[in-house]
Order: C-alpha cells, then sequence, then structure tokens
C-alpha cells in the first residue's frame, strides 16, 4: 500500500497508520516530497506502538514498513489471556497507587496501558484478516463465530485498562490521602469489580455458563454496594476528591459491567457449541 502524507501530521497521521495496520497491510510506503522529522518521530512511535511493523528503509522521502509477524504464530486466544492478565494486574496497581499516594506506581499503571492498546490492535488485525482467507494460529480449533466473539471480548479488556488507566490518573493528581474508611470501601468494591472479571474470563476458556450466570445475577447487589458508596461522597468537604473519587467508582463499576459482557459472551459461545455438537 502506499500512502501520501504530505499533509498528514499528528494524530490524524497516528490514526492513518493505524487504520492501515488494522487493515492487514504487510508493506506500506509512505511517500512524500520530504517527509518532516516531527512526521518520522510519529512514524517511529506508532511502529514501536505495534505488533509486527517496521521500518526497513528511509530516505528523506519515503519510508517502507513491513509486518514481520506471521500471523500463523499468534493465538488469539493467547492474546486475550495476556490482555486480561495486565489490564487485572492494573486495576491492582491503581488502587493500590490511590491507596498508598504512590504516583511512581500511578504512572507506572497509565503506561501499561500501551501494551493492551497494542494486543487489541493486533486482535483487531487478525479478525479482519480472517475474512480475506488469512490462515491464523487457532484456525484449526476456532470458528470465524468464536473469532467474533473474541474480538468483542478484547474490545471490553481493552476499555477495562482505560478504567484502570483512569483510576490511576486520578491518583496521580490526588494529593491529600483518602479516608481511611471511603478507601476500605473502594478497595471492597475494586476486589468485587475484579473477581467479576475474573469469573466472566474462567466461564469464557470454560464453557461454562454456570458460572456466567452467577457472574450477572451477582451484579444487582454489586450495584447496590456502587450506589451505597457513591451517596458517601456527598460527606466530604475536599470538593477535589469528591470529584476524583466518584470517577474511581464510576470506573470501578464501568469494569464490573464489561466483565458482566464477558460473561454474556461465554455463556453465547458456550450454548453456540453445544448446538453446533447436536
Amino acid at each position: 500500500m502506499k500512502m501520501d502524507i504530505s499533509n498528514q501530521r499528528g494524530a490524524a497521521l497516528v490514526r492513518n497508520l493505524i487504520a492501515a495496520y488494522v487493515a492487514g497491510y504487510d508493506i506500506i510506503e509512505l511517500k512524500s516530497s520530504r517527509i518532516l522529522a516531527e512526521q518520522k518521530k510519529v512514524i517511529r512511535d506508532v511502529c514501536h506502538k505495534l505488533i509486527g511493523p517496521e521500518i526497513i528503509e528511509e530516505t528523506s522521502k519515503s519510508v517502507l514498513i513491513q509486518d514481520l509477524l506471521n500471523p500463523e504464530e499468534v493465538s488469539i486466544k493467547k492474546s486475550i489471556r495476556r490482555m486480561f492478565l495486565i489490564s487485572n494486574s492494573m486495576l491492582k496497581d491503581a488502587i493500590s497507587s490511590l491507596k498508598n499516594a504512590e504516583k511512581d506506581l500511578a504512572l507506572d499503571v497509565m503506561l501499561r496501558d500501551d501494551e493492551v492498546d497494542r494486543l487489541f490492535l493486533l486482535i483487531s488485525k487478525q479478525f479482519r484478516s480472517l475474512f480475506r482467507g488469512t490462515r491464523l494460529a487457532d484456525m484449526r480449533e476456532t470458528s470465524v463465530d468464536e473469532y467474533h466473539d473474541f474480538r468483542v471480548v478484547a474490545t471490553s479488556l481493552e476499555r477495562i485498562a482505560d478504567h484502570a488507566q483512569r483510576i490511576a490518573s486520578v491518583a496521580k493528581r490526588l494529593d491529600a490521602p483518602v479516608p481511611e474508611d471511603l478507601m476500605t470501601s473502594l478497595e471492597e468494591a475494586s476486589t468485587e469489580s475484579r473477581i467479576i472479571v475474573e469469573n466472566g474470563i474462567e466461564a469464557l476458556y470454560g464453557a461454562d455458563v454456570k458460572l456466567a450466570n452467577k457472574v450477572l445475577n451477582e451484579m444487582g447487589h454489586f450495584k447496590t454496594k456502587i450506589d451505597t458508596l457513591n451517596a458517601s461522597f456527598l460527606k466530604l468537604d475536599n470538593m477535589e476528591m469528591a470529584i476524583g473519587l466518584g470517577s474511581v467508582v464510576d470506573s470501578i463499576e464501568r469494569t464490573a459491567d464489561y466483565g458482566a459482557n464477558i460473561a454474556e459472551t461465554a455463556i453465547n459461545m458456550a450454548i453456540a457449541t453445544k448446538a453446533g455438537d447436536n
């Protein structure tokens, strides 16, 4: 694929490069009468943030990018599992950084989001590749419908990581310590939210309809706890903290919602597999 980047800068150039990557182009040639230093920096940064693309040739007028990743060597199931492990650790550390006012840990959580994004974009690329007949690592045991479902799960995990990053940004911004009683309640809600996601993933990989339904049945009780927690912020005199912690609770709640979405996908996949066996 050839792309004229003469009038492309910053975010627009980033979006176009990522779109070309997700579309599945193995070779991308970027051309201009003169490629600026700032454009080359964007190109290098994008290649660094994606899995596979490398700059193999570079002049003042062109940059040649080649995707060196063999799609047959990358399992979507392993990528999903990796996304889950990273996002789960991000959530744990984000709450820890809030509790202990560890701004360096909060920054580390925010940086880890890049790795989740890289895996998400790779999965998006793999999914599109299916429709061009590309052979992928899981083809013998994973149907096209299941690839679609895994792509949906990847979206949920990517957004969970975004919410972990959001919690970490609050921890990085707050100067005053969170009151102990509120922090205890936040920790409990966060732990319950993570368990919902963990059980959703376990149900997905184990085709466990019973566990998935258990996750969904417990959401009502969890929502009640969230409402109680939100009400407790009204007692705070520190408005900045009240707003910040409100954002944290919203992210905890949304994380649980995405865990419930994963559980629903687990049910759909398990039932569809049983139907296919009949």
